[in-house]
């Protein structure tokens, strides 16, 4: 019989609910893995699945590897999304040994001269980690 013990270095607590998903959020989903949805489950009533950034989207989870991209990628959002969005940045964990450029220092380095600010981090899964991103509010 499986443990219901989660992993050691994970809280327990359900990814939707880490990531800040309620009922009724619009949701966009950039370069997630094929099998991520599975992970917000179960989903909290009325979560819509959004198609592209917009002023209408609330929170953005952005998966990245490599620091152009992604610097790229968070100027984009930040043109067009509400003042008031999240943006979830994923980067994979040493441990993964997922080629990647990226580390929690190097989000910060790309994202707060655009007027982000980091305000959480959590284990998303085995590979990935997370970074919360909002906009300043002296920048909204």
């Amino acid at each position: 019989m499986p443990s219901a013990t989660p992993p050691a270095g994970y809280s327990g607590t359900p990814l939707p609910k880490k990531l800040g998903i309620v009922g009724g959020t619009r949701l966009l989903l950039l370069n997630a893995p094929a099998d991520f949805t599975e992970l917000l489950q179960p989903l909290p009533d009325g979560v819509v699945f959004m198609r592209h950034a917009g002023q209408d989207v609330d929170i953005v989870h952005l998966f990245a590897t490599q620091r152009d991209a992604l610097g790229t990628d968070l100027a984009s959002l930040r043109r067009t999304l509400a003042p008031n969005a999240t943006v979830w940045v994923s980067w994979p964990k040493k441990a993964s040994r997922v080629p990647t450029t990226l580390t929690e220092d190097t989000i910060r380095e790309l994202a707060l001269p655009m007027g982000w600010v980091d305000v959480k981090v959590c284990a998303v899964d085995a590979v990935w980690s997370g970074l919360k991103l909002v906009v300043r509010r002296e920048h909204r």
